[in-house]
């Protein structure tokens, strides 16, 4: 398959450093990527800018050149892409498909019932604001209809996006693009065909498939590979205080993302460094070898004894 067919990605966010989920991401996608003979592009997922971290985007950026990690072309900031973000909202204004909405989220929290992602909107504003009301957000108007697709990894997935999810948000009330139309609008501007990213975005997928239908976009292919969690079942994020991991050991922690994969790396790999990894990890790598699951649990180890620094 030539790189013109396949196109990948990885989209990090700049909140903080780079943490072993991020790394199991990173590393999945990666490969697949090059085992079928395609590109890997790197964007930064910025438009949070309230959670965005001074200098983390620099310091992401490094963290994978000191592992290995080699991307086609310019790094893209969504934060710079903010006119496709309108140009996609004028599209789907056009076809009376979003509306303004004046609730807060305390309002919505009142009256509505929680599914999938949180509060179902209860469609308050979907038929216009109450006089006097101010618009504060922009949300899609859903129509009943399941969506379907088959990911590489966790199998058939359907959802019923107007029953299930409601009319989500589209543009928040602090003017920010969110997340579910800026991702879908750069992988369509990008050319991306196969996204491989963590099952904590499963539930998110049927969404952007419904706004790429309505903006003409292709469908990418999808796999959702499982989420590293703390002891509590927590996904290891910035918000859950995971550790860093360390470039000084770079090796281990690669072997550590190998292993959670299921590739099952030679220990003798254990402690090398991370050009003899990523040539095995080359020439093994298998997507079938992934444990059907959204989420397994892993122990963060303090000291070299464990197998890796954190």
């Amino acid at each position: 398959m030539s790189s013109t067919i396949y196109r990948g990605r990885f989209a990090p966010s700049p909140t903080g450093p780079l943490h072993f989920g991020s790394l199991i991401a990173a590393v999945g996608s990666f490969l697949q990527a090059k085992q079928q003979g395609g590109a890997w592009l790197l964007r930064m997922e910025d438009l949070d800018t309230p959670r965005n971290v001074p200098g983390a985007a620099g310091d992401i950026l490094r963290t994978l050149e000191a592992f290995g990690f080699e991307w086609e072309g310019e790094v893209v900031y969504q934060s710079q892409r903010g006119d496709l973000y309108d140009a996609a909202l004028r599209k789907l204004a056009a076809q009376d498909a979003i509306f303004p909405c004046a609730c807060s989220r305390r309002e919505i929290s009142d009256s509505s019932v929680i599914a999938v992602d949180g509060p179902i909107y209860p469609g308050t504003c979907r038929h216009g604001m109450a006089a006097g009301k101010t618009a504060r957000a922009m949300r899609m108007r859903t129509q009943p209809g399941m969506i379907e697709f088959v990911d590489g990894v966790q199998g058939n997935i359907c959802q019923d996006v107007a029953r299930e999810v409601g009319d989500f948000v589209l543009r928040r009330a602090d003017g920010v693009v969110a997340y579910q139309l800026a991702v879908v609008v750069d992988d369509a501007e990008q050319g991306i065909s196969k996204i491989v990213r963590g099952a904590d975005l499963l539930a998110s997928t049927p969404r952007q498939i419904y706004l790429q239908r309505l903006l003409g976009y292709a469908t990418p292919n999808y796999v959702h590979l499982p989420v590293a969690t703390n002891a509590a079942g927590e996904k290891l994020s910035k918000q859950t205080l995971a550790r860093a991991i360390d470039e000084k050991n770079v090796g281990l922690w690669l072997w550590r993302a190998l292993d959670f994969l299921g590739q099952s790396p030679p220990v003798e790999l254990r402690q090398a460094s991370h050009e003899p990894l990523w040539a095995w990890a080359l020439g093994h790598w298998s997507l079938a070898k992934v444990a059907k699951r959204t989420a397994i649990a892993v122990h963060e180890p303090r000291s070299r004894k464990d197998g890796v620094l954190s």
